[in-house]
């Protein structure tokens, strides 16, 4: 039964709680400690007040190299952080900072952190986290069914078997997306006849066993660049990750997949996987997921899907739609640290086979025997502190029905300021949103009108200077403080080709307002007029109403 709109905005307003609370003073350690978990946002805007300092600057206070010889007093310390640290520090929690993938956090994050911390847990061995191991097993369940929807009999069988995972945590989406790619490296590198498989014998003996001169990992040109260090690290070279482009929404050509499909196997070049991209980093965007999932199962390839941004977007019955496919992976990538609003870093890999892991797993006859439940059997990395009780308590206090009035929230805002973006003559949507991310840039109507007639001579010259325009913008915007956009490049259609400096925009935090995004606006066009950025202003508008 569809929930009353009362009783929407009564939960969304509960939501809101959890990021703020009543400030709390703040002088000793302990109180600073108390201060920052009763009320982050109030603490950070009170401490956060030299952000137009360069980094140069800041540099000044870190410039010494000597560790000091003699003991200091706790408090002595903590005037330095809050001096030299806190007060140049980001604040990524803002409302106004709406330009890279971080947010508020649950007020409830902060203790419970502590209590992380105070317990110091290593998740590599039963033997050091007795407690921390099966919950992490139950919350690596919790976001597989997410994903996968499987029967309760199939997590009954699996999610507690030694020998066997559901998926590995770890430090974020980097770590994830190589361990997806090492298993699936091993899994069809296994042993085979007198061919004892790739961990024991190596890469070249492996691509002798398989017959071909390579492996290759295809994704488009919207990729995060993590794919590239995975390539790297696991033999498979840079060059043979392998960049297909992209359509007029950002998602990957599946005609120019295919093509590149062909052209690596006739070269002896065996695809390894497949990945598709489930929001990608610039624009938000989420590949054809069913129709890769088809390519990878007619050629026998792996597939993976890199959902570290817009993987939680599951939870929305509303939205959820647009991952259809993402069921059909053999794996999936996804930041707590992102969407699920737990401190940084905490990322995960989930694998459609509860065995798929078997393929990377290593042991030690100190710590991770044969047999045991030892989670470090299955991970790249060893010692990790117990990020799953994190999740755990975000999946628990806010539930999946808060998740999901936190994932609508963040796209119809987006959706949103799309609107105002296009409703004000002065600037030009790049990309709509998807999800809840889009680019746009100023763009005086005047210059709008005269690019739609121009010449491919012009329009190059013009968007020169709107490049120039958008970053010396996009640099006074951030160093005021007030609020923030981060920038990047991109390769509309409707630009023949050309690149594009545009401002980007990621809008999940709950605290972001209308008002705050008209803000965003309003400051940018009064940068526009700033005198060192209206000569550029200037020579646009002769330029255009000259052509």
């Amino acid at each position: 039964m569809p929930r009353s709109k009362e009783s929407a905005r009564a939960n969304l307003e509960n939501l809101y709680r959890i990021f703020t609370v009543p400030e709390a003073p703040d002088s000793t350690l302990g109180r600073i400690d108390q201060a920052i978990s009763d009320n982050v946002t109030g603490f950070l805007q009170k401490h956060i007040v030299a952000l137009e300092n360069s980094i140069t600057d800041i540099e000044k206070s870190f410039d010494d190299p000597k560790i000091p010889e003699e003991p200091t007093f706790v408090s002595d310390y903590t005037e330095f952080i809050k001096e030299k640290l806190v007060a140049q520090s980001v604040h990524t929690a803002a409302p106004g900072f709406i330009g890279h993938m971080t947010s508020a956090l649950p007020y409830f994050m902060l203790p419970l952190s502590r209590i992380m911390i105070a317990l110091n847990q290593n998740l590599v061995k039963v033997e050091t986290s007795k407690a921390f191991t099966p919950m992490e097993r139950q919350v690596l369940a919790m976001l597989h069914r997410l994903i996968y929807s499987e029967s309760d009999a199939f997590y009954h069988r699996w999610i507690h078997d030694s020998r066997y995972a559901l998926g590995a945590f770890c430090s974020g989406g980097t770590i994830a997306n190589i361990t997806a790619l090492w298993a699936a490296r091993n899994q069809l590198c296994s042993p085979s006849g007198n061919f004892r498989g790739i961990t024991n014998e190596g890469f070249f003996r492996a691509m002798q066993h398989l017959g071909c001169q390579g492996l290759a990992v295809l994704v488009s040109r919207r990729r995060h660049y993590s794919l590239g260090k995975a390539a790297d690290l696991l033999g498979i070279g840079r060059e043979n990750l392998v960049l297909v482009e992209t359509d007029d929404r950002n998602r990957i050509n599946m005609a120019a997949l295919r093509e590149q499909c062909r052209r690596i196997q006739d070269k002896g070049i065996r695809p390894l996987s497949l990945i598709g991209i489930a929001g990608t980093t610039e624009t938000g965007n989420v590949d054809p997921l069913e129709e890769m999932a088809d390519l990878a199962e007619e050629i026998g390839c792996h597939f993976h899907v890199d959902a570290a941004w817009g993987g939680p977007t599951l939870f929305s019955e509303k939205y959820r739609s647009l991952l259809k496919g993402i069921e059909r992976a053999d794996s999936v990538t996804i930041d707590a640290h992102k969407q699920l609003y737990v401190p940084m870093g905490a990322g995960m890999v989930l694998f459609k086979d509860p065995a798929a892991l078997s393929s990377i797993e290593h042991h030690a006859a100190y710590i991770i025997r044969h047999g045991s439940k030892d989670l470090g059997s299955h991970t790249l990395e060893g010692s990790r502190p117990g990020k799953a009780m994190l999740v755990h308590a975000g999946l628990s206090i806010i539930g999946r029905k808060g998740y999901e009035l936190l994932i609508d929230q963040g796209i119809e805002r987006a959706r949103r300021f799309a609107e105002m973006v296009q409703e004000h003559p002065d600037f030009e949507l790049v990309t709509a949103p998807e999800l809840n991310i889009l680019t746009y840039r100023y763009n005086p109507a005047s210059v709008q009108e005269a690019l739609a007639h121009a010449d491919a001579e012009t329009v190059r010259e013009v968007n020169e200077l709107l490049d120039k325009m958008t970053k010396r913008i996009q640099k006074r915007q951030r160093e005021a403080g007030k609020t923030f956009v981060s920038r990047t490049s991109l390769t509309p259609e409707r630009y023949r080709g050309q690149t594009i400096i545009v401002f980007r925009v990621v809008l999940a935090n709950p605290l972001t307002t209308e008002d705050i995004l008209a803000s965003v606006l309003e400051e940018q066009c009064e940068w526009a007029r700033h005198p060192e950025v209206s000569p550029l202003l200037d020579q646009l508008q002769e330029m255009t109403a000259a052509a």
